[in-house]
């Protein structure tokens, strides 16, 4: 996928204020509707300034676009860094439809952002506020124990000289035992102030885990990659398995266990009802040959075992 320069695009300065963005857009416009212009390729043309306009106009898609794309060049390869929108709070409650009409670039980066606040129709007196939402990363030992998290948000907004700049607010947030990624925490009252003494709206925190180590989380079942030396795995063994509160449990390994094997402990996962289970996939790894004795013991093995791999596996 390749980097688009909505600045570019539309002729216009990073640090173009609201105001000279919508002028170089009606003249853009001007130039390439299809309905008047006789420019070749002014359809395609037309849908490029569109998309631009539609992130540049916004304060919200801007200012995350600013974050993100210091540094790209047009049509440089392009892929967005993992987890790059988390703590970026916006209005809407997210999974926007717009990105259906603009590029994959646009989908990649703001396919599930909200729009912007909807005003309160005429002769209505009051209305509640507008929903926001943002994606928030949290530790998997989180989900185990339940705890209460500060967690700071970046908040786009226009300043008073019309351009997009990112403040920062900080709420402490209590994050329940057994959340599983992509939950949704509500926090009453924290969207967008109401209309006309209407009530606030909420802000709804997607919840996702931050990569880990030892752990992965798929839905409430935890997944843990198991290693385990030659003659654990060969003889049999009882390993002890370091869960997200700091305890061990202890898992048997069964003789002749090779490497790939799963293991499943049942109940032993993300706590809830019911809880997730634990997930084991053995490895095998091999000590090093990096002593004179080591190599001694491998080179006994080799002539007593009469072991071929490649035998045993029938390739």
């Amino acid at each position: 996928m390749e980097f688009k320069d909505y600045y570019r695009t539309l002729g216009v300065a990073r640090d173009a204020t609201a105001d000279d963005i919508k002028k170089a857009f009606r003249k853009l416009a001007r130039k390439y509707h299809p309905d008047l212009s006789k420019e070749p390729g002014a359809e395609a043309r037309m849908k490029e300034v569109n998309e631009a306009y539609a992130v540049l106009s916004d304060p919200e898609k801007r200012a995350a676009y600013d974050a993100l794309g210091r540094g790209y060049r047009p049509g440089q390869e392009f892929r967005p860094p993992p987890d790059w929108d988390a703590n970026f709070e916006f209005s809407g409650p997210g999974f926007g439809a717009e990105a259906a009409d603009f590029s994959d670039f646009f989908a990649e980066l703001f396919g599930r952002m909200g729009g912007r606040p909807r005003e309160g129709g005429f002769g209505r007196r009051e209305a509640r506020g507008e929903d926001h939402h943002a994606k928030v990363l949290l530790d998997i030992e989180d989900a185990w124990r339940g705890t209460t998290r500060q967690i700071s948000l970046r908040v786009p907004r226009m300043d008073a000289s019309g351009r997009a700049v990112l403040d920062t607010r900080t709420l402490d947030v209590r994050i329940p035992k057994g959340v599983r990624e992509g939950q949704l925490i509500r926090l009453a009252g924290q969207g967008s102030p109401g209309l006309g003494g209407g009530p606030p709206g909420d802000l709804l925190l997607e919840v996702h885990f931050s990569p880990h180590p030892r752990y992965q989380a798929n839905g409430r079942d935890l997944l843990v990659d198991l290693p385990v030396a030659p003659w654990e795995a060969a003889l049999g063994s009882v390993i002890p398995v370091p869960l997200p509160d700091g305890s061990l449990l202890k898992v048997r390994i069964p003789a002749g266990a090779q490497s790939g094997r799963q293991l499943v402990v049942h109940g032993k996962g993300i706590p809830g009802n019911p809880p997730g289970d634990l997930e084991l996939t053995v490895r095998v790894v091999l000590p090093p040959a990096d002593t004179a004795r080591a190599k001694e013991l491998y080179e006994t093995m080799a002539r007593e075992l009469k072991f071929d791999p490649r035998a045993a596996s029938g390739s």
